[in-house]
């Protein structure tokens, strides 16, 4: 049996998790000098105020999932007789799975016969989320851990991530985004357009005027780039934008009308980064490299 996991960076809601047979490694947020797990079940706090929280100017800092974590996690798997694959956030925005890697490589020395992959999904939110799941549906059509891997870092750069925000800052602040680009979200009335590079680093690519200009954006980026063979479903996330990630999935519903649409909120870990009523949408499609933009 192979178990998948993936981390706190996925904000796969419990619904996805338990569809798919996905478990996931806590990180932490600190508020207030207080360090508490980042739950993707938003078990200390709701989405409105953790958001609030961020709106009156708290800062809130985050830490990646804990050695201790994967020892405790990964052992327990082990013992049971499994195979494990973590599909963990992208490297230029956690440490997480290259500490994954070196927690695997000593817990092996016990444990030979089993395999631990710790794969750099070189994206976050939903669309290390969206591996997760694919890694999830190859596991459960009878692949193996080895072959799992292979498929996943084939098709990583295919996840294409849309992203908008009303400012850069807090990406900047956390170091999530280039400073040198930081003149996109300091425009008046300028949103950015933001993807995730094949390295995994967060890249503005273009720059749109209004709010409702950045919706209509993201809505075409996505149908203009979207692979409806691979597919299934399109997954929007939102910071607490109730109004906005609405307008928004009729967009997408417009645009793309022969596939789902799943709307969640994006969870603590990338929320911290991101700052509130940031939306994205997440799909398989165009290398990104090769991006219609």
């Amino acid at each position: 049996m192979v178990k998948i996991f993936t981390d706190s960076c996925s904000d796969l809601t419990k619904e996805l998790r338990e569809k798919y047979g996905i478990e996931y490694l806590l990180m932490n947020t600190v508020i207030k000098d207080k360090e508490q797990p980042a739950s993707l079940d938003w078990e200390s706090y709701s989405p409105k105020e953790f958001y609030d929280l961020m709106r009156s100017g708290e800062r809130i800092t985050t830490t990646q999932v804990p050695p201790q974590e994967f020892v405790t996690v990964f052992t327990k798997v082990l013992q049971q007789g499994d195979d494990i694959v973590y599909i963990g956030c992208a490297s230029p925005l956690s440490g997480s799975v290259e500490t994954g890697k070196m927690t695997a490589k000593e817990l092996l020395k016990d444990y030979p016969d089993r395999k631990i992959y710790c794969i750099n999904s070189l994206n976050a939110c939903m669309g290390e989320g969206l591996l997760a799941i694919r890694a999830a549906e190859y596991r459960n059509s009878g692949m193996d851990a080895d072959t799992i891997k292979e498929k996943i870092e084939a098709i990583r750069n295919h996840v294409d991530q849309f992203v908008t925000v009303h400012s850069l800052d807090a990406l900047k602040r956390a170091g999530r985004v280039k400073a040198t680009s930081a003149f996109f979200g300091n425009l008046l009335g300028v949103k950015p357009i933001i993807i995730s590079d094949k390295d995994g680093n967060n890249i503005p690519i273009k720059k749109v005027k209004g709010r409702f200009k950045s919706i209509q954006e993201l809505a075409s980026l996505t149908a203009n780039n979207l692979d409806p063979s691979e597919t299934k479903c399109i997954y929007i996330c939102h910071a607490d934008s109730d109004e906005d990630v609405r307008e928004l999935e009729k967009q997408i519903k417009e645009k793309c009308p022969d596939i789902p649409v799943y709307t969640s909120y994006i969870g603590p870990i990338i929320g911290a980064s991101i700052g509130p009523d940031a939306l994205a949408v997440f799909s398989f499609g165009q290398d990104v490299e090769q991006l219609k933009v």
